[in-house]
């Protein structure tokens, strides 16, 4: 069991970093402190020449014990009432450290998305133990990893447009790249948010390797032997691969849901009702996304999602904002009635969702103007 009240555990042994997100009531959602002391980590041991693997997990709440266990859930993502309350400038938690304003909720993504980008080139092999829960924000964390390990308990995605937001963290470039840049799978995750398993996850090329969940904590002490007799495999084939590429490989996002209603297959109605759940404005936001993140390096697209996701909280509360309401009526609210504008999919239009890739910042002055190409 784990007692320590931190929510970032580090520790070093053996040239073995180990990086432990010990928030488990929460699933171990990503605060601003939890996005600093995990930099502030990974630049220490990375200039640390004694040290050879970083190691990165999340742990569990058991209510029984009424202590946290050493694996389980890695990272939900943001801590999204932050950002709700953020944009408000209220503080309801008497947990957090600092006044949230519209500053932190800047800093917030400007830090997080500068953290994935050390991820993706940090310069020693990065083992990620993505068991149990692993969306938005702790995808940014472990698709940059060396190794990316998942169990038969992995619950894997990317549901951002489910709260009228978009895949952010690098979720542009490691979604549209999933399954050899295959065109429709990246699309048909970005915009639907589908839960992957484990062994999806691996035949998604989102993982590397699929162990039992009973064998994370021999790895974790032994990562090195466990390096060493890692066998060479392929990726199983992907299921419904032909009904992605069908249905989600169309140019707009109109055509694709007129796509879908004109199939019989249960497939894709399961599709068609989640993307009728989302903001329609989104999704056209986010298949083009995808589309131009296809073609972009890493750091270009994490700039390009720096700029999107100002625009998804800007104006707010004097102006609409589908990503405020997302919130708002899915997670604190309740509701589950979100007052998308626009409400229909027929009414977004080419320049809505174009608004969203033009940079408020010049070059000189972007918040991600610091990130290089290769560390």
């Amino acid at each position: 069991m784990i007692s320590t009240d931190s929510h970032v555990l580090t520790s070093i042994e053996g040239g073995i970093a180990r990086l432990t997100l010990n928030r488990p009531k929460a699933l171990n959602a990503l605060s601003l402190a939890m996005i600093r002391d995990i930099s502030k980590a990974l630049f220490a041991w990375r200039d640390d020449e004694s040290i050879t693997h970083v190691l990165l997990r999340g742990t569990k709440w058991n209510k029984a014990s009424d202590a946290s266990e050493p694996f389980g859930a890695f990272c939900a993502g943001g801590d999204i009432r932050y950002f709700h309350e953020a944009v408000y400038s209220q503080v309801t938690d008497a947990s957090y450290n600092e006044a949230l304003n519209r500053d932190s909720l800047e800093a917030f993504f400007t830090e997080e998305y500068t953290l994935n980008h050390l991820v993706h080139h940090y310069p020693k092999p990065v083992i990620a133990f993505m068991d149990g829960v692993v969306m938005g924000g702790g995808m940014g964390l472990t698709q940059g990893a060396t190794t990316r390990i998942v169990t038969e308990r992995t619950k894997m995605a990317m549901p951002e447009t489910a709260i009228g937001l978009f895949p952010d963290v690098g979720g542009g470039y490691f979604l549209s790249r999933c399954a050899n840049s295959i065109v429709g799978v990246g699309e048909y995750l970005a915009l639907t948010g589908q839960m992957l398993s484990g062994q999806d996850a691996i035949s998604m090329r989102l993982a590397d390797v699929l162990i039992e969940s009973k064998d994370l904590l021999g790895i974790w002490n032994d990562p090195q032997s466990f390096l060493l007799s890692l066998p060479a495999h392929e990726a199983p084939a992907i299921t419904n691969l032909d009904l992605m590429q069908k249905h989600f490989a169309n140019a707009t996002i109109q055509d694709i849901v007129q796509s879908l209603q004109l199939s019989d297959s249960d497939w894709a109605k399961a599709a068609l009702a989640k993307l009728q759940k989302n903001s329609p404005l989104m999704l056209a936001v986010t298949l083009e996304q995808v589309r131009r993140a296809r073609q972009m390096s890493l750091t270009d697209d994490l700039r390009m999602e720096r700029d999107m996701v100002f625009h998804s909280f800007a104006g707010t509360p004097n102006k609409h904002s589908d990503t405020v309401e997302g919130i708002r009526s899915l997670v604190i609210d309740k509701d589950q009635s979100p007052k998308w504008q626009p409400s229909r999919i027929e009414d977004v239009t080419t320049a809505m969702a174009d608004a969203f890739f033009v940079s408020p910042w010049t070059a000189g002055l972007h918040p991600l103007r610091h990130l290089c190409h290769s560390s």
